[in-house]
């Protein structure tokens, strides 16, 4: 099967040429046409390549994939002609990304099934991120759940710096991560930073949709101070947030505030103030 993809058969009669790498890829025009609608269209909008009086076939195309990897286009063939597909970690994701650009959603669930199987500490916010980007609610489940259960582990990933801000606020509206407030907002800092670099925009303005979800009223006093000082550096966090967070101290509630930001995660370390913020504030 692979030998019939990398190299032109007598009955081959479409060419791609994919990736960086130019890689040469023969298939059957009628199998693409038969099992992808996308393939289908592609290929009615190219003339067929001559053919002499002899035997052999000159294959349509060459369709130039430029930024597809040539192993990931090939996992996308050997599904159109065999109804599965062979997967590891480092193509998953891509395949998956290909799935639904060609339309594929069988394919799409054997990755979304690979990829749960698989899911890694380094690759769980990658995962998070197309299952949100894909609308693969399941996935996006799934992954949640793994973050929740290693929180520490994948605050400190290249994957998690690379979150998206509406992905990672919905990261932090859990209940159930296992990490500290404190750390948490240190994981959002660091995450700002890299996000205002990438994108040439304020440390505030990228991190305004995560910051809201930070709890501030968790943290004590000393904490606090600790925190505005770092916060006249990169003005990460609004001074309203914060001075809402010393009104709770000041009043021993949480009244006025989200109820959510007042309410300990998994992983929050008991602090002595704790016992009276109220659980149900609106």
């Amino acid at each position: 099967m692979e030998m019939l993809l990398w190299l032109p058969s007598p009955t081959c009669d479409v060419m791609f040429v994919v990736g960086q790498e130019q890689q040469k890829v023969f298939a059957h025009r009628c199998v693409l046409a038969c099992r992808c609608q996308v393939f289908r269209g592609m290929l009615s909008q190219a003339p067929v390549g001559s053919q002499d009086s002899s035997s052999s076939i000159q294959p349509q195309g060459p369709f130039i994939l430029g930024n597809v990897q040539p192993e990931v286009f090939l996992a996308v063939i050997e599904f159109l002609y065999t109804n599965s597909v062979t997967l590891n970690s480092h193509i998953a994701l891509e395949v998956l990304t290909s799935s639904v650009e060609y339309g594929l959603q069988d394919l799409c669930k054997l990755c979304v099934k690979f990829i749960k199987d698989t899911l890694s500490v380094e690759q769980v916010c990658e995962a998070l991120q197309a299952a949100v980007t894909y609308g693969q609610v399941d996935l996006q489940q799934h992954c949640l759940a793994f973050i929740e259960g290693c929180t520490a582990a994948v605050v400190q990933t290249q994957g998690f710096r690379e979150l998206s801000d509406v992905v990672l606020a919905r990261v932090l509206r859990s209940d159930r991560l296992a990490a500290d407030e404190l750390d948490l907002v240190q994981a959002v800092r660091e995450w700002a930073h890299v996000s205002s670099a990438v994108l040439e925009r304020p440390v505030p303005e990228v991190a305004a949709l995560p910051v809201r979800e930070l709890r501030l009223p968790l943290l004590a006093p000393s904490e606090l101070v600790t925190l505005e000082s770092y916060n006249q550096q990169d003005l990460l966090i609004p001074v309203e947030n914060i001075a809402a967070a010393w009104r709770a101290h000041a009043l021993r509630k949480g009244s006025g505030l989200p109820s959510r930001l007042c309410r300990p995660r998994r992983g929050t370390r008991p602090r002595d103030h704790h016992c009276h913020l109220e659980p149900h504030a609106k």
